[in-house]
């Protein structure tokens, strides 16, 4: 088994070694956008302000659409005198 590793690795080192670094440069990527996010949340950022009010207007538009869905779905059900 190890002797089968062993010659696949001495085959494919460039693509071994190709593999290692991806996975080591990823690491570092993820690194840096973990302490990037941690700063914005920390300071806080006039772009996270914007897209919490856009996202509250959602969240209130969604309500609304929600209890329209659901007034028209009881009108229907009892149109159709179906008891959910």
């Amino acid at each position: 088994m190890t002797d089968g590793a062993r010659n696949w690795f001495r085959d494919n080192q460039a693509l071994a070694i190709g593999l290692i670094g991806q996975a080591v440069v990823l690491g570092i990527y993820m690194v840096n956008l973990e302490a990037r996010v941690s700063t914005l949340e920390i300071r806080g950022s006039p772009h996270l302000e914007k897209i919490d009010a856009r996202l509250t207007v959602l969240e209130a538009t969604t309500a609304e659409n929600k209890a329209r869905l659901e007034k028209v779905t009881d009108v229907m059900t009892r149109r159709l005198n179906i008891n959910p």
